[in-house]
């Protein structure tokens, strides 16, 4: 009974847990470093070699719960409205390329141009991973329609193994010689194998496992489960934090942490008004208005930030956009819900 009564207290205030987590990270990141640093040896898949170490394991926990959450029965509502679910999709990745373009285009003047690249990198990285998985919280949480949640999520995931190296390609294009160089080593490493391993296999067996177990289990479960993804996220932001805030800090590099916050709150935003301004042009009722608007506003960061610190270790600035989006992506939905819900309770809205 306690620690139900914690895990809803950490669900409901995640927002200032992750602020703390960052705040934590720059004056005492040693713990955070740690985890880093925790393997337990490598296997080979396919002829390539993968490191199973803790940031690994904590990824794999997250998609495992993301699968256990979803409920496959609502997935076949979405099958009457599939033209919202692939322009959803569509718009996942292609709002977010034109964005970077045209910050890549705006930012020409700025002084340092190797900042620029990191932002491009770090934005990529966020905008190339699948849709999260507590953007169906948050829609359930608001009313929205869980079917169209739920299938967002699942085919974004199912998809990554494509799309993710597809669309690291397609930002290389918008890089410096050596940031391009960068995003396409990232396309290698982040390709079937390592999302198929740790994101997409981890899903399909907590939606295998839901499948089996009783549903009286899975409802008292369900405490538990929000427990542990709470926890996990917070480490994994607490511990990427901790190689990149404390060395922005100690440079004294206000400037770049000032302009990346602008610009991945710009994106988180950007996303948000699209999925408002699809449901418009579809004509989409409230419930369906606000799952479309979770979806395109909230990414697997998770993924992002594992895939970061594996692969660019020796770049711990392009870390900072993952950072930031997590943190502006929870504020801007908290927001949302909070206008949606006035709404929902307004009769004359």
């Amino acid at each position: 009974m306690i620690l139900l009564s914690i895990s809803h207290f950490l669900h409901r205030h995640l927002l200032w847990f992750l602020i703390a987590a960052y705040i934590i990270a720059v004056f005492l990141p040693e713990a955070g470093l740690w985890i880093r640093s925790v393997s337990f040896g490598e296997i080979t898949i396919f002829q390539q070699k993968t490191n199973i170490s803790l940031l690994m394991i904590m990824l794999a926990t997250l998609m495992f719960n993301a699968g256990l959450g979803l409920k496959i029965s609502h997935l076949k509502n979405i099958l009457q409205k599939q033209y919202v679910l692939l322009a959803g999709l569509a718009a996942n990745l292609a709002i977010p390329v034109v964005y970077v373009f045209g910050i890549t285009i705006a930012m020409r003047l700025w002084y340092e141009p190797i900042e620029v690249q990191y932002i491009l990198v770090g934005l990529a990285l966020v905008a190339a991973m699948p849709i999260a998985g507590s953007s169906t919280a948050w829609a359930q949480n608001a009313n929205g329609n869980l079917a169209l949640s739920l299938g967002l999520v699942f085919f974004s995931t199912i998809l990554s193994p494509v799309v993710t190296p597809v669309a690291f390609h397609v930002f290389g294009e918008m890089a410096s010689e050596e940031y391009e160089a960068v995003l396409h080593g990232l396309a290698e490493y982040g390709s079937g194998t390592f999302l198929g391993l740790w994101v997409v296999f981890p899903s399909l067996l907590g939606i295998a496992v839901r499948l089996i177990v009783d549903e009286d289990w899975q409802t008292s479960g369900l405490p538990y489960l929000k427990f542990i993804n709470s926890i996990v996220l917070l480490l994994l932001n607490y511990s990427n934090a901790s190689v990149s805030l404390p060395q922005a800090m100690a440079e004294g590099d206000y400037d770049f942490l000032a302009i990346t916050l602008a610009i991945t709150a710009g994106l988180c935003c950007t996303l948000f008004a699209a999925g408002y301004g699809m449901s418009r042009f579809f004509k989409l009722d409230q419930a369906e208005r606000v799952s479309l608007m979770f979806g395109l506003g909230m990414n697997n960061n998770g993924t992002g930030l594992v895939l970061a610190s594996l692969a660019l270790s020796s770049y711990p600035n392009i870390m900072v956009p993952i950072i930031f989006y997590n943190l502006v992506q929870h504020i801007a939905a908290g927001i949302v819900q909070e206008i949606m819900s006035r709404r929902s309770n307004d009769p004359d809205a």
